[in-house]
């Protein structure tokens, strides 16, 4: 132990300068791990949110998770070296400065990369979307409809309908509208001729409706109605009658074709007719 003081009384290089570089680094590697640990703790939280599919919370936590274990080991490791330099009585003023001017063209560079990882890391902390769901995405070009197949930081993957896949950067999103979250409404216009009576014709409509509230599928499609609202407009030919529902988003336009399908083969079974459109005037000879 005599040894020892004085070995660290003397003054020597170690003790002036290679102790605190070990524990500069020892602090950098304690200060990662438990950094890493909480970043576990945070995808841990995300996996289990009740509130995303199971693919969708993975993927979603597994990337938000790396982002930030990346970007926290590289802040720990960086400070912890510009420490040991200072150590080593490196003038550090030089190195900022060029690290200053390189980050400053890097920047002009990759600014494009730089938004889309941006607008991915909210995107995703948010929760905007997930694997799976329908999307309308308005972007700096043209809006784009279609159901998220895979998303990272920079990009954003949607299948159109169509089977088009579409390659989205996340810092073109200006608006997202999610088709697939919480409930929808089926629109169902239906139109008959004038001259029958609108409130016959939503009788017929709510009596059909009546039936099809036992029908199990459309119970399991349907979280509220279908209800008849009334007209809704007229037009030259006859009149429009709307009803609505309140919908499973992915079922949305399954209502729809369902109601219409039933809605118009009840009013032809119970004799009501539908707009003729209106006669075409004969041309006269003269008129070439």
């Amino acid at each position: 132990m005599a040894g020892m003081s004085a070995f660290l009384d003397e003054g020597t290089w170690f003790r002036d300068t290679g102790l605190p570089i070990l524990i500069t680094i020892a602090v950098a590697a304690v200060v990662s791990l438990v950094l890493r640990q909480v970043v576990k703790r945070f995808r841990e939280r995300l996996e289990a949110a009740p509130s995303a599919s199971e693919a969708g919370g993975i993927q979603r936590a597994a990337t938000l998770a790396h982002a930030l274990s990346a970007t926290v080991t590289v802040l720990v490791w960086t400070i912890a070296v510009f420490i040991a330099l200072g150590y080593l009585d490196v003038n550090l003023a030089p190195l900022i400065a060029g690290a200053g001017i390189a980050g400053v063209a890097l920047g002009f560079g990759a600014q494009s990369i730089v938004k889309d990882s941006l607008s991915g890391f909210f995107i995703l902390l948010e929760n905007q979307f997930g694997v799976g769901d329908t999307v309308e995405v308005r972007t700096t070009a043209d809006p784009v409809l279609g159901r998220i197949e895979w998303f990272t930081l920079r990009a954003t993957a949607l299948r159109a309908y169509d089977g088009t896949l579409h390659m989205v950067p996340n810092g073109n999103i200006q608006v997202v509208s999610n088709k697939s979250r919480g409930w929808a409404r089926a629109i169902v216009d239906t139109r008959f001729a004038y001259g029958q009576d609108p409130e016959q014709v939503r009788g017929l409509i709510d009596e059909l409706f009546a039936e099809l509230g036992q029908d199990p599928q459309l119970q399991e499609w349907v979280k509220d109605g279908p209800v008849v609202l009334g007209v809704e407009t007229t037009s030259d030919t006859g009149v429009v009658i709307r009803a609505v529902a309140e919908t499973l988003p992915s079922k949305r336009f399954n209502v729809e074709r369902l109601l219409r399908e039933r809605i118009t083969q009840r009013l032809a079974e119970r004799g009501i007719q539908a707009p003729q459109p209106p006669p075409v005037a004969p041309r006269s000879p003269e008129a070439g």
